[in-house]
C-alpha cells in the first residue's frame, strides 16, 4: 500500500513549501500531533536534498515509525531502522543478528548517500542513536568493493572476510556467512538481500552472481558487490583488547566470569559477545551521527521525553556498571559503551535539527481523527460531510467490503471508490476507500480539508502496520533434511540392522577410487556402503536415552526384527487408513465461507501474521468448508500463533451456530486460553465458558447444563470436557491443545471424535519430515515455522547460581516495569528459596505457585500475579505449559540440570513472546553436575535462534513429534529399528495399501542386491567439496534420488553451485542415473568386467532371448542371466548402456501390459 498522492497533495499548498524552505541551522520546534508525524516526516523528506534520521525516545515508537513511513514515500526500500542491541549497556550478551544487520544497513544507506540516487530515510531510538559503534573511517576503510574482471588472491580475500567478522560455513544461507570450495566462493554480504558467488579463473573474478540461499541457485548475473563489515567490533582488533584484559581475566574470583572471552579475543575470531568490548577496541567513541554527511535532516520526537529517556539510560547504565564491577564481573576501566550528552549535542549541532511536539502550540495544520467507536452509520455520514464541504476522505481500512456495504445501504449517491494505492491525489469533494492498514488517522486542514480515517478511529482497535523492509527469513538449503549425521551416531541399515556411522572413507578397487559411508557393527565388523545404497541407511533414534544394542553381522536376529516391524507398519497404515475412509465416507458439516464478523474479528488481531500463520488459515478455513470431517495437525514452535489459528477456526464454527469444544492438557493452560479466547472475541456474540478444577462443582454442573441447552458456544477445559456428564448440543469442532501429554484412554476419545466432527489439534512438538511425508494424504499438518514480526531471540544465560547476576537480572527487568518467572523445581525447599530471594532482592514483591495448592488458591496466586501485583512468581514447572504472560521477559531457572533439554526449552518459550528483549538465566550446581546435563545446558545457550525446536533435541522432540501421530503400540517397533527406518516401512505400507506401490512418497529404498560396479571413479573430490559434512549430506541427497530427471536436474545445481564438474563427480551421477534405470528395468545389477558389460535381469530364463537381443540391436547377446555387449575403449558403452536400460524398460512395460490384457 502506497499513499504518495497524499504528499503530493501536502507539499504544493504554498504555506507549506514556505515554512520547508525556512530550514536552515538551529533547533526548529514544530507542533504536530503525534498521528500525523509519520506522514509529516515522509513530506519533509520528499523535499530535503539529503538523508533524514527521525528520532523516537521509545523503542517501540521507532518500529512503528519505521512501519509506517514507507507507506508515504516513492522510495520505501530507502527506509531503515537503526536497530538497538539486544542487551542494555554493559550487560555481556550477543547483540543479535538481526540487529547488527539492521544497524550496518542503516550505516551503510548514509555512508554511501554522497553516490545514491536515493537519500536514506533512517528511523532510530534514543538508545540506539546513543549506542558506541565502528567509526565511520574505519567503516569506510575495511568495506571491499568487488568487480567483475577485478583480481584478487582469493587465499588473501577469505582472510580478509574473516577480518571483517564473517564467519566461514558449509553453506551460506545467512548473512555474515561465507564459503570457499576451490575456484568458488561464497559470501553473504550483511547488507546485501541476497548472497553473491564469486567465480575465479586463477585470480580474476570471471562471474559474480547472485544466488538464493534455500536453492542455492544462480538469481541473477551482477557486474559489482559491496561487502561491508559483518560486525561493529572487527575481529582483527581484538588481539590487544586480549593483551590489555588479560591481568583481569588471569585474577577474576567470580565464577562466571566467562574466561573463554580471553581465548577468543587473543585468537582474533569472530565469537557472538565481541561488541561487548567494542570500548576497548575503538578509542574515539563514533554514532550513527557520525555517518550523517552534512546536509542530513535530524527529526528529534517528543525532545522533553527524549532528554527524560537519556537520562533514565545514563543513569541506568551508571548503576549497571557499578555493580557489575563490584560483583568482579566486569573491569575497572570498563569504557562507557554509548557516548557522552555533550558528545551527542555537539554532533547534534552540526545537522539541521527539528523538534516534534504538542502541547505548547497547537499544530497550524493537522488535528486527530475523529473517534466513531463502531458507529459505522455516523462515520460514513461524517465522509459525506466531508465531500459536501469539497474536502477529500480517504478511508484506510481491511473492513473494505463492509464499510463499502454500509456506504450504500446509506443510499449515498456518489461512488465510493477502492483502491489499493493512492499514487495520484483523490479530486475534491471525493471519498476513497484503501484496502490496507496504518496505525491511526488525522485530518489535515489544508487543501479545503483532508481526513484520513483508520481501523482505530472506527473500530476503536488499531493494527501495526507490516514491516515494509523484511530481514532474509533464514533458508533451508537443499541439504537441510540430511545434516544430522556425525561420527558416532547410531544409524540403520536395512540389510545389516543397526550399527554406528565411522565417517566416509576412500578406497580403490581395479583401479578404480570411490568414496564409501563406513558403518562400525558388533566385533570389529564393518561396512562399507557405496553411495548409491546410502538410501538404505538411516540415523536411528529410539524411544529413550538408552543406546541401542549394535547388531552383529551374519546373524538371523535383525531379519527377524525387521520382520516384525514391517508387519506392524503395514497394521498401522491399515488403521490410519481405515480411519481416513471412515471420515471421507461420513458426512459432516460443511461451514460457510466467512462472514462479515469474522473479517472484524481477524482485522482486529492485535499483531501481523506471519506468512505461515496466513498459509495455516487459509488450510484450516479449506477443511472447515468441506463436507468431510477436518483432522488438522497445527504444529508450530512456542508462542508463533498456533492459538490465534484455533481462535478464529472456533468463531467461523459459532458462526454457523455450531459449539466449540477446547482440550488442554492442564488446568492452567485452560485458565490461560480461557482468558485468550474470552479477551479477543469479546466484542463478538460469543460466550466463553471454561470447565476445568479451577471452578467449582456447583458452577461446572450450571455450565454443563447450558451446554447441553445451547447457551454455551465454546467451552475450555480439561479432560473434564470429556465426562459422560457433558453434553453437547450442537458441536462442530474439537479443538486439542498437545494431544501427547493425554492419556490413552482420552487419545482412543479422540480418534472417535475424529470421524464425527471437524477437529484440530496443536502442537509445538516439531514433526519429523519423514513422517510428515508418510503421512500426506492421511493426515493433514500444517507447519508455523515463521516467528511473529519483531521477536528477538532469548539471551540465554548457563553458569553457577550468583546472586549478583541473579540481583541484576530481577532489578533489570523491574526498572523496565517488568515482571520475572523464577523456577525451582522442588515443592520441599521452594519456601527456602523464597527466603534467600527475598534477601538477595528485597525491592520484589515474591509470590509462590507450585501444584500441591488447592485450586482456589492457585487460580488467585497466578490471578494476582498476572495483575502485577507481584514482581516475581516462584513457582515449579507448573510454568513449562500455557502461561502467556507478556509483560514476564525474564526467566531464571535454579537448578536447571534438573530438567530435560525440551523441558527447558518449553520454560524458556514463556518469555520473549513480544518487542521486548528477554533473558532466561539457567544456573546450576557445578559440584553436581553430570556431564550429560552440562551437554543440555550447552545446547541450550548455543541454540538461542528463533524457531531453534529441532535443533535443540532432535531425538526427544522427534518421538514426541511421532507420539502425536502414531498410536502407543508402535513404540516398541520405533525403538527395534528406529523411527526413521519405521516410518519408511509406513510409507510404503500406506502406499501399497493405497495402490501406489511405486510410489513411496519421496521415501525409495533401492532395491535390495543392486549392485553397480562400473569401471569409473565415483565420489566427490575433497578439493571440490572441502567440508566433510557437507560430502556426507550430498552424498545422501544423491542416494535418495528416485527420478532421473532428478539426477539431471542436480547436475545442473551442482555446476551452478560449485563450479565445473570433476570427472569423479560426472562419474558418481550417472552411476546413480544407471541404478535408477536399471531399477525400472528390473535389473538387479550392472557390472562392467572383463571387457563385457553385464546388465543382470531375473527373467531371462522365462523369455525368447534371441528375439529379445535381436530386438536390442546389434552386439548384444542375452544369456539366462544378464543382458551383455562390448565395453569399447571409446567410451561410447556408456551412451550404449543407458539406450540399453531404457529398451529393457520398454520391453517389460508391454510384457506386464500384455499379462495384464492392457
Amino acid at each position: 500500500m502506497h499513499l504518495t498522492g497524499l504528499i503530493d497533495l501536502f507539499l504544493e499548498q504554498p504555506e507549506v513549501r514556505r515554512r520547508i524552505a525556512q530550514l536552515s541551522g538551529g533547533e526548529r520546534p514544530w507542533a504536530v500531533v503525534r498521528s500525523a508525524r509519520p506522514f509529516f516526516a515522509a513530506a519533509l523528506a520528499r523535499g530535503w536534498a539529503g538523508p533524514v534520521i527521525f528520532v523516537t525516545s521509545r523503542i517501540k515508537r521507532s518500529y512503528d515509525v519505521s512501519g509506517q513511513v514507507p507507506v508515504w514515500l516513492d522510495s520505501p526500500d530507502a527506509v531503515y531502522r537503526f536497530a538497538e542491541p539486544a542487551p542494555h549497556f554493559f550487560e555481556r550478551a550477543p547483540w543479535g543478528d538481526a540487529a547488527i544487520r539492521a544497524r550496518l544497513e542503516a550505516l551503510d544507506a548514509l555512508a554511501v548517500s554522497d553516490f545514491s540516487a536515493t537519500s536514506a530515510f533512517v528511523v532510530t531510538s534514543a538508545r540506539a542513536l546513543v549506542q558506541r559503534t565502528i567509526p565511520f573511517s574505519t567503516f569506510r576503510r575495511v568495506t571491499i568493493t568487488i568487480e567483475r574482471g577485478s583480481v584478487f588472491a582469493i587465499d588473501k580475500l577469505v582472510a580478509r572476510l574473516v577480518n571483517l567478522g564473517y564467519a566461514p560455513a558449509g553453506l551460506v544461507i545467512e548473512p555474515g556467512q561465507f564459503s570457499r570450495r576451490g575456484g568458488v566462493l561464497d559470501v553473504f554480504p550483511v547488507t546485501a538481500p541476497f548472497p553473491v558467488r564469486l567465480e575465479f579463473f586463477d585470480d580474476e573474478i570471471d562471474s559474480l552472481r547472485q544466488f538464493d540461499p534455500a536453492t542455492q541457485r544462480t538469481i541473477h548475473h551482477i557486474d559489482s558487490i559491496a561487502i561491508t563489515p559483518a560486525r561493529e567490533a572487527l575481529p582483527e582488533l581484538m588481539p590487544p583488547v586480549a593483551a590489555h584484559l588479560r591481568a583481569w581475566f588471569e585474577q577474576a574470583e567470580n565464577e562466571n566470569v566467562p574466561r573463554s572471552d580471553f581465548d577468543s579475543l587473543r585468537a582474533g575470531g569472530e565469537f557472538a559477545v565481541m561488541e561487548h568490548y567494542l570500548p576497548y577496541v575503538y578509542t574515539a567513541p563514533a554514532s550513527l551521527l557520525d555517518y550523517a554527511p552534512s546536509g542530513t535532516l535530524v527529526i528529534i520526537e517528543d525532545p522533553d521525553e527524549f532528554d527524560l529517556t537519556l537520562n533514565e539510560l545514563y543513569t541506568i547504565a551508571d548503576e549497571t556498571r557499578r555493580r557489575g564491577i563490584a560483583a568482579g564481573l566486569l573491569p575497572e576501566d570498563m569504557p562507557v559503551p554509548y557516548v557522552s550528552r555533550e558528545a551527542l549535542d555537539a554532533s547534534l549541532a552540526a545537522h539541521t535539527v527539528i523538534t516534534l511536539r504538542t502541547g505548547e502550540e497547537p499544530d497550524p495544520w493537522f488535528s486527530p481523527g475523529k473517534r466513531f467507536g463502531g458507529q459505522l452509520k455516523n462515520a460514513m455520514s461524517h465522509m459525506r460531510t466531508v465531500m459536501r464541504d469539497g474536502g477529500r476522505a480517504i478511508l484506510v481500512t481491511q473492513q473494505t467490503a463492509r464499510v463499502s456495504d454500509v456506504w450504500y445501504q446509506q443510499g449515498i449517491e456518489r461512488t465510493l471508490t477502492t483502491v489499493n494505492d493512492l499514487p495520484i491525489s483523490p479530486e475534491p469533494g471525493s471519498a476513497v476507500l484503501v484496502n490496507g492498514t496504518l496505525q491511526e488517522g488525522w485530518t489535515l486542514d489544508l487543501a479545503g480539508g483532508v481526513d484520513v480515517l483508520t481501523d482505530a478511529e472506527l473500530f476503536g482497535w488499531g493494527r501495526p502496520e507490516q514491516r515494509r523492509r523484511r530481514s532474509p527469513r533464514a533458508a533451508r538449503p537443499p541439504e537441510s533434511d540430511y545434516a544430522d549425521w556425525r561420527e558416532g551416531d547410531y544409524v540403520v541399515h536395512v540389510d545389516y540392522g543397526i550399527g554406528q556411522f565411522a565417517g566416509l572413507q576412500h578406497r580403490t578397487l581395479g583401479g578404480v577410487s570411490r568414496e564409501y559411508l563406513v558403518v562400525d557393527y558388533a566385533g570389529s565388523d564393518q561396512v562399507y556402503v557405496p553411495i548409491h545404497h546410502a538410501d538404505r541407511l538411516s540415523r536411528y533414534i529410539g524411544v529413550d536415552d538408552k543406546p541401542p544394542t549394535i547388531h552383529r553381522l551374519g546373524q538371523q536376529d535383525w531379519l527377524k526384527i525387521a520382520h516384525r516391524a514391517r508387519k506392524a507398519a503395514e497394521d498401522e497404515a491399515r488403521d490410519l487408513l481405515q480411519l481416513y475412509a471412515a471420515r471421507a465416507a461420513a458426512h459432516g458439516f460443511s461451514f460457510s465461507e466467512d462472514s462479515v464478523l469474522q473479517h472484524e474479528l481477524e482485522a482486529s488481531f492485535p499483531y501481523v501474521e506471519t506468512d505461515d500463520q496466513l498459509r495455516a488459515l487459509r488450510e484450516v478455513k479449506a477443511d472447515m468448508e468441506q463436507a468431510i470431517p477436518m483432522d488438522r495437525l497445527i504444529c508450530g514452535d512456542v508462542g508463533y500463533g498456533k492459538t490465534e489459528v484455533a481462535l478464529r477456526a472456533a468463531f467461523k464454527a459459532v458462526a454457523d451456530g455450531k459449539q466449540v469444544a477446547v482440550l488442554v492438557p492442564t488446568t492452567i493452560l485452560a485458565q490461560q486460553h480461557h482468558e485468550t479466547f474470552s479477551n479477543r472475541l469479546t466484542s463478538m456474540p460469543v460466550r466463553v465458558e471454561l470447565m476445568s478444577r479451577f471452578r467449582t462443582k456447583a458452577a461446572q454442573t450450571a455450565v454443563a447444563a447450558e451446554i447441553e441447552k445451547g447457551d454455551v458456544d465454546i467451552v475450555i477445559g480439561t479432560h473434564r470436557i470429556l465426562s459422560d456428564d457433558i453434553r453437547f448440543k450442537n458441536l462442530g469442532l474439537v479443538v486439542i491443545d498437545e494431544e501427547q501429554r493425554f492419556g490413552v484412554k482420552q487419545k482412543e476419545h479422540f480418534k472417535k471424535l475424529r470421524t464425527q466432527v471437524d477437529v484440530l489439534t496443536l502442537t509445538a512438538t516439531p514433526i519429523p519430515r519423514t513422517l510428515y511425508m508418510t503421512l500426506t494424504g492421511v493426515r493433514d499438518i500444517s507447519m508455523i515455522q515463521t516467528p511473529p514480526e519483531e521477536r528477538l531471540p532469548v539471551i540465554t544465560h548457563t553458569g553457577q547460581f550468583d546472586d549478583a547476576l541473579v540481583r541484576q537480572a530481577v532489578l533489570r527487568e523491574m526498572e523496565r516495569g517488568g515482571q520475572v518467572f523464577f523456577v525451582h523445581n522442588r515443592i520441599g525447599s521452594i519456601d527456602l528459596v523464597r527466603m534467600r530471594l527475598e534477601d538477595i532482592v528485597p525491592e520484589a514483591r515474591v509470590i509462590t505457585a507450585h501444584g500441591q495448592m488447592g485450586e482456589r488458591h492457585l487460580e488467585s496466586v497466578i490471578a494476582e500475579f498476572a495483575r502485577g501485583e507481584y514482581d516475581i512468581l516462584l513457582s515449579t514447572a507448573i510454568i513449562e505449559n500455557g502461561i502467556d504472560m507478556p509483560n514476564v521477559n525474564t526467566v531464571i531457572v535454579d537448578r536447571a540440570d534438573w530438567f530435560g533439554l525440551s523441558q527447558l526449552y518449553q520454560i524458556r518459550g514463556r518469555v520473549g513472546r513480544g518487542a521486548q528483549q528477554a533473558y532466561a538465566y539457567f544456573f546450576y550446581d557445578s559440584g553436581k553436575l553430570t556431564h550429560e546435563a552440562f551437554a543440555r545446558l550447552e545446547t541450550l545457550a548455543e541454540h538461542t535462534k528463533l524457531g531453534a525446536g529441532l535443533q535443540i533435541a532432535m531425538r526427544d522432540l522427534e518421538i514426541r513429534g511421532a507420539g502425536d501421530i502414531l498410536s502407543t503400540r508402535q513404540t516398541g517397533q520405533v525403538a527395534a529399528v528406529g523411527l526413521t527406518l519405521y516410518t519408511q516401512l509406513l510409507a510404503q505400507a500406506v502406499n501399497h495399501l493405497k495402490g501406489n506401490p511405486d510410489d513411496t512418497a519421496g521415501l525409495a529404498v533401492s532395491a535390495p542386491g543392486m549392485v553397480i560396479d562400473l569401471p569409473i571413479p565415483a565420489y566427490l573430490p575433497d578439493d571440490w567439496i572441502p567440508e566433510m559434512a557437507l560430502r556426507l549430506q550430498i552424498y545422501r541427497r544423491i542416494g535418495a534420488l528416485s527420478r532421473v530427471d532428478d539426477v539431471n536436474a542436480l547436475r545442473d545445481e551442482l555446476r551452478d553451485r560449485f563450479g565445473l564438474l570433476p570427472l569423479a563427480v560426472d562419474g558418481l551421477l550417472f552411476q546413480i542415473e544407471v541404478k535408477l534405470l536399471a531399477q525400472r528395468a528390473g535389473a538387479t545389477g550392472v557390472q562392467a568386467r572383463d571387457t563385457m558389460v553385464r546388465i543382470k535381469l531375473p527373467y531371462l530364463a522365462e523369455v525368447n532371448r534371441d528375439a529379445l537381443a535381436k530386438r536390442l540391436g546389434s552386439g548384444i547377446s542375452v544369456t539366462r542371466t544378464a543382458v551383455e555387449f562390448d565395453q569399447d575403449r571409446e567410451g561410447l558403452w556408456r551412451l550404449r548402456l543407458i539406450d540399453v536400460l531404457d529398451q529393457l524398460h520398454a520391453e517389460r512395460t508391454t510384457a506386464l501390459a500384455e499379462m495384464t490384457g492392457a
